[in-house]
């Protein structure tokens, strides 16, 4: 629309209405108990405390005394009562509530159904009205209350949901906030009698309730998810963001087109990514019999793997690159799935191959070149058994080393991580209460370590619980504070509270790294409950660079998430966050408007959210698979990979490193780094960027081979050895960013591997180019 043009009647109307329209918040939940209207009365408190007049209508508070305690100071509008199958039933009184007219009203039950008489059959459709006569709302709702996600909670859990709304109910909604809890905490509760005695059955199986929180993460980060897609489109950026996985596979109607979407689709679910199947077709030719009956299979498996499909146009075969390239930019694809070239070596060095010329164009989009097998040795890629009994006969005598191991497991203290999308969401208060509601169980807490930031709510929220004094460390003629770990196992306090997982020690402190610290506090038998940012995760490095345009430096290696107890994440809208941060409550007032321009901006906050809500709902799947092996709740079981990840000394290696390693974790995989060195001796640089290599390798549970091959030995046949000796089935190797005229004078390493590896699925990672806008995409 013109910016200039002078607005209509019509559109002033609709402008003024919209700004007299109150605003929508939904707070989701995974089940009952969970803690959603606990949330909604504490923000509701604090939305008074900023003279906001704010009013609650028809919430149950179930009489738990935490959330009581949050009502207490917020006017309770009386809701109508009434009686459905021996169940009382609250609706809300709609004219009263617009006689007393508060800016926000506070109500439980979305999905509720109004009793016949009432003006409107539906909550939905009171807050609606609500709404219109300017009166901000902020709501709950269970996942399994949403249209859709009813269906799929009732056949893996038997929960069914008594009323629904439709999914789309969330675009409407201003802020959509998930409150997350892990199965150990509604365990918990249960056997607390917080929830009372009606609790489904399914809410006592750990596993079941791990698959209702999983669904709630997905479901919250597809939102985000499109969320992000529309800042990205107002940005003029187009491309994928980074945040989350979508797979385009590449399938003729040819006999292996159903291998590539079969392919691909394993490759989307294992990454729990989005799933895209594209065919081009060249509008002048009639298709053959056998090209028709391809397509009818090829598509019957696309309408079953539930794959988004579309046919492309295509009216010459040199086109197909630039036209593939293109659909991917604009469709946010992160990885194109294709077959090998067919084409000989000399027919690639005269007419070039069409894998090669789409790595030519291709920005921030990985290439999966997957090998034909069925021409070769067979499919080889095995399934994986379930490794949690595996060699546990249960009348076979333990050996004296396995008994220590036992011992020392049972003595170990349990570990709870927050983890949050960005400072400030509330990760240290949310420690610190759990450590108040530990105490006044007597349960002997203390603070380990502590950092406030100068924020009056963290601080008060420590309370009265002990803190154990900082250790004083001399370094460089400075004396500086941190945890003491000595006076912490000297104590032998139950549980501690640490802060910060990620930090850096002083450098001549006994362990590099706070996660060390924590370790050995768990040895010790100390139960500790801590807090991480996503952003700090070593393997999600990359992508918060990518993300943010911000390289974290200090990170913790993935393993100390995994050797988690229980992970649970703090959930907060980015609207929530900045006006947190205006108010002071992130950083002191002339740090504000620098971080708001910089690493909080909106969209920074909504990638990083994503990347929370996906990374904690991968962790949630792990923990289903380790705790059920029931294959009709998880499905078929993955299948044997062992990833080979071949690297150079330039500084992209640790990315490719990285990805390996998410790769290979998400695929249950085997996976090994080498490097080939070539020549004359190593220089200092390199060697330097080799022990970093190593370092991250180690980090990350991994090693790294180092080979020093003679000056006439190829790269690429060591390379094709060495991946021979280790059965790999895939190879991760970066792009060749060489000059286009390089290929035809000396191949790459990628040309040579593209020409001889066919027998071998390769991922191809492509450059990183922070910056891919619609004017770059017209060039391709």
């Amino acid at each position: 629309m013109d910016e200039f043009r002078r607005k209509t009647p019509e559109e002033i109307l609709q402008s003024i209405t919209r700004l007299r329209r109150g605003r929508l918040k939904i707070i989701i939940g995974p089940v009952s108990g969970s803690g959603k209207t606990y949330h909604m009365l504490h923000e509701g408190k604090a939305l008074k405390q900023q003279g906001i007049d704010v009013a609650i209508c028809a919430v149950s508070t179930m009489q738990r005394l935490e959330t009581v305690q949050q009502s207490i100071d917020l006017e309770r509008i009386p809701s109508i009562h009434w009686v459905k199958d021996g169940k009382e039933q609250k609706d809300l009184p709609l004219e009263a509530i617009i006689a007393r007219n508060p800016e926000v009203l506070l109500v439980d039950g979305l999905a509720h159904r109004n009793r016949k008489e009432a003006k409107f059959k539906t909550r939905l459709e009171d807050i609606h009205y609500l709404m219109e006569q300017g009166i901000s709302v902020i709501t709950t709702i269970n996942v399994y209350e949403f249209d859709g996600e009813d269906e799929v909670v009732f056949k893996l859990t038997g929960i069914r949901a008594e009323e629904t709304v439709p999914v789309e109910t969330l675009e409407i909604a201003d802020e959509v906030r998930l409150i997350d809890v892990s199965p150990e905490t509604i365990l918990k509760r249960i056997d607390e009698g917080l929830l009372g005695d009606q609790t489904h059955p399914a809410m006592s199986s750990r596993g079941y309730l791990g698959v209702l929180r999983e669904i709630s993460l997905r479901l919250m980060a597809e939102g985000v998810n499109d969320s992000l897609e529309k800042h990205r489109e107002e940005m003029g950026l187009v491309g994928p963001s980074g945040a989350a996985e979508r797979i385009l596979v590449t399938a003729q109607y040819h006999w292996n087109g159903s291998l590539h979407v079969r392919r691909g689709q394993q490759i989307a679910k294992r990454l729990n990514g989005d799933l895209m199947v594209a065919t081009f077709v060249q509008p002048n030719r009639k298709p053959t019999k056998d090209q028709q009956s391809f397509k009818r299979s090829i598509r019957k498996l696309i309408e079953k793997v539930e794959a988004q499909f579309e046919e492309i146009p295509l009216r010459h075969i040199r086109h197909l690159p630039s036209i593939l390239v293109r659909y991917a930019i604009k469709n946010n694809v992160t990885r194109i799935v294709m077959g090998h070239s067919k084409r000989s070596w000399w027919q690639e060095r005269w007419q070039g191959s069409i894998a090669g010329k789409v790595l030519k164009k291709t920005r921030n989009i990985d290439v999966f070149l997957m090998a034909d097998r069925a021409e070769h040795e067979g499919e080889r890629i095995l399934p994986i058994r379930p490794q949690a009994n595996e060699g546990n006969d249960p009348f076979r005598r333990l050996s004296s080393k396995e008994m220590e191991k036992k011992i020392e497991t049972i003595r170990r203290g349990t570990f709870k991580v927050y983890i949050g999308a960005a400072p400030g969401v509330g990760k240290t208060y949310k420690m610190l209460q759990e450590g108040n509601r530990l105490r006044d169980k007597g349960i002997d807490v203390v603070i380990g370590l502590l950092e406030t930031h100068g924020r009056k709510e963290t601080a008060e929220q420590a309370g009265d619980l002990p803190l154990i004094p900082r250790a004083k460390v001399d370094y460089q003629s400075t004396r500086l504070e941190e945890m003491d770990t000595e006076g912490i196992i000297a104590r032998q306090p139950d549980v501690v509270l640490v802060d910060e997982l990620a930090h850096t020690n002083v450098p001549s402190s006994r362990n590099k790294k706070r996660y060390e610290d924590v370790i050995r506090l768990l040895d010790s038998g100390i139960s500790v409950i801590s807090t991480v940012n996503v952003q700090h995760l070593e393997s999600l490095n990359d992508s918060v660079e990518h993300l943010t345009g911000v390289r974290v430096r200090e990170t913790v290696p993935d393993a100390i998430l995994k050797l988690a107890d229980e992970v649970e994440l703090i959930d907060v809208t980015p609207q929530m966050l900045q006006q947190r941060m205006r108010d002071g409550k992130i950083y002191a007032i002339e740090k504000v408007d620098q971080a708001l321009g910089s690493f909080f901006k909106i969209g920074n906050l909504i990638a990083l959210r994503e990347l929370a809500l996906r990374e904690l709902a991968d962790d949630v799947d792990e923990r289903l698979e380790a705790w059920d092996r029931n294959t009709s709740l998880r499905g078929p079981w993955r299948r044997r990979e062992v990833i080979f990840v071949c690297v150079d000394t330039s500084p992209k290696s640790e990315r490719l490193i990285r990805r390996g390693f998410r790769i290979a974790h998400r695929l249950k995989a085997e996976w090994f780094v080498l490097h080939i060195h070539k020549g004359k001796s190593q220089s200092e640089a390199g060697r330097k960027r080799l022990d970093s290599m190593r370092n991250l390798c180690e980090r990350l549970g991994g090693k790294m081979e180092v080979a020093d091959l003679g000056i006439r030995t190829s790269i690429g046949e060591a390379l094709l050895q060495r991946m021979s000796e280790l059965n790999a089935t895939q190879l991760i190797i970066g792009q060749s960013r060489r000059p286009f005229w390089y290929p035809l004078v000396k191949k790459t390493v990628v040309h040579f591997m593209l020409s001889r590896a066919r027998r071998i699925d390769m991922l191809i990672v492509a450059d990183f180019d922070p910056k891919v806008t619609e004017e770059g995409l017209q060039s391709i």
